[in-house]
């Protein structure tokens, strides 16, 4: 019943609620991205798979600017992290957009995190069970980890929190998903200023 009722329920209500009471922290980060990122815009919209694998378009604040190198390729993603980029991304704050995901229903507030289109083929048929429930802006692999462990540790993790997926998986959840943001915990990877590319094999 919570799996498929209150869940959604609940993610309406927290993130809707979430919304109105941080729509002046928002609108701040809207102005000062808007300057930090010179030019290259305050929202990175980019399309993901959701619940069953249906391709949506997540919302996150852009934390990089679009600078080129002299052939005009990106700059390595370390060279166009902004300063203020790297707080909002330290403190999670990057996130936050992904609120209006939630409201629409392309998200939970707790699930596994949506990854990219082109990782799809490369799933193993018990990774891909990842996409049996709606993806979230943070999740029992987030709570073990984050970006500091391994991709197969993370699958492992996505998969058993589809299998326990009760109310309070998902309030403890958010108890240590908490912590971790003050913390400012396991936001990067070791090697990485974002998680390494997921290759079928790592």
């Amino acid at each position: 019943m919570y799996k498929n009722f209150f869940k959604r329920v609940l993610d309406i209500l927290i993130s809707f609620t979430a919304l109105v009471c941080l729509s002046w922290l928002l609108l701040i980060f809207i102005i000062v991205l808007f300057f930090a990122n010179k030019g290259a815009g305050v929202f990175f919209l980019q399309p993901r798979p959701g619940k069953n694998a249906r391709i949506f378009k997540v919302i996150k604040f852009k934390t990089m600017t679009d600078e080129k190198d002299a052939a005009g390729n990106l700059l390595p993603d370390s060279k166009r992290l902004t300063k203020v980029g790297r707080f909002v991304r330290s403190t999670s704050i990057d996130e936050l957009p992904q609120l209006i995901n939630v409201l629409k229903g392309d998200m939970s507030l707790i699930g596994p995190r949506p990854l990219l289109v082109q990782y799809l083929p490369l799933y193993s048929p018990e990774q891909a069970r990842r996409h049996e429930v709606r993806p979230g802006i943070t999740g029992w692999a987030q709570c073990h980890g984050r970006n500091a462990i391994s991709w197969a540790e993370k699958f492992k993790l996505d998969v058993w929190y589809v299998d326990h997926c009760t109310l309070a998986t998902d309030t403890k959840v958010l108890w240590i998903t908490a912590l971790k943001v003050i913390r400012r915990q396991d936001i990067n990877s070791a090697t990485s200023a974002t998680m390494e590319a997921f290759n079928g094999n790592n």
